[in-house]
């Protein structure tokens, strides 16, 4: 019983996996000394789910962030969760929604990759996991903050 048990929760897990889809992932690379930078991609939900926290084993301290502007400032602020519309695709991107990794272990070279597990949570609080590596790229000269023109996708 305790088998069959198992590897039902297995096939629960894998279809759950399923129900997010990640693309364009890729982390902004540091300078040394650096503790700090920003993780950017697109989610599509299949249904209604909520993005709800980050692991990374890069820190130990991962964040959905929220950048906005309020009264002529740039804010940057922690959210609980980001909503993601069944079908729509939410980007994470510079300047609005990300990941936020702070207090690194370690530089992230250029091309180098970090593995994060995002964490998500559907309308009916079932809960689920999708480990995602993204690769590491240099701002863009002239204040762009996003990968180069011509650079395939991870």
């Amino acid at each position: 019983m305790k088998k069959l048990f198992a590897a039902l929760w297995v096939c629960a897990a894998f279809t759950a996996h399923a129900q997010v889809e990640v693309s364009d992932a890729w982390v902004r690379a540091t300078g040394q000394g650096q503790k700090a930078t920003g993780v950017f991609m697109n989610l599509t939900a299949k249904k209604a789910t909520r993005l709800v926290g980050v692991k990374a084993d890069l820190t130990a301290s991962a964040e959905v962030h929220e950048m906005k502007m309020d009264k002529d400032v740039m804010k940057m602020q922690a959210v609980k969760a980001l909503d993601l519309p069944a079908g729509q695709t939410v980007a994470l991107k510079p300047g609005s929604y990300h990941v936020m990794l702070m207090d690194l272990k370690a530089p992230v070279a250029e091309d180098s990759h970090v593995v994060l597990t995002l964490l998500f949570e559907d309308a009916a609080g079932v809960k689920t996991q999708k480990e995602v590596k993204a690769v590491a790229k240099k701002m863009a000269m002239g204040g762009k903050d996003k990968p180069q023109h011509g650079e395939h996708k991870h």
